[in-house]
């Protein structure tokens, strides 16, 4: 099972994670058109946070035992056995809201334009996910983890 772990030592809060994942899950992988024409703008899966001198990226964690996927009501959240990726499908998403509740790390964002739940997928598209590999301080690790089923 492969983790985004963050690495608050070295971040340096200049949110390029944030940007970077809003990019990769755009419609035109393209950065000035992500932000400034795409309708809906795409959210990012991941979000910075910083208190003073501490600071640090927040994504799923692809939990063993997922409570959002357990609370969600719909069956949108799903966990997939094989890779153990917790995936929205937003085909089955009402927009309740009950996974960003039950998320313990804060890391469901609910998508009020499209009232969907959104959150880190990992971009399976990609060889790595976007966050770790534009992160200039590598303040974001991808681990790969034993399974522990």
């Amino acid at each position: 099972m492969k983790r985004i772990y963050p690495r608050e030592e070295v971040c340096i809060a200049c949110r390029l994670c944030e940007v970077h994942c809003l990019v990769a899950h755009s419609k035109s992988k393209d950065i000035i058109k992500a932000y400034k024409r795409e309708t809906p703008r795409a959210l990012p899966r991941i979000r910075m946070e910083a208190k003073g001198a501490v600071s640090f990226a927040v994504s799923c964690r692809h939990c063993d035992e997922p409570s959002c996927v357990h609370a969600c009501l719909t069956g949108a959240m799903k966990k997939d056995p094989v890779t153990g990726i917790v995936t929205v499908d937003t085909e089955k998403c009402v927009g309740c809201w009950t996974c960003v509740l039950f998320c313990q790390y804060g890391a469901i964002n609910p998508d009020i334009e499209r009232g969907v739940a959104t959150k880190c997928d990992l971009c399976p598209h990609l060889k790595e996910p976007a966050c770790v590999t534009n992160c200039p301080n590598e303040a974001l690790l991808l681990i790969e983890e034993p399974s522990h089923v």
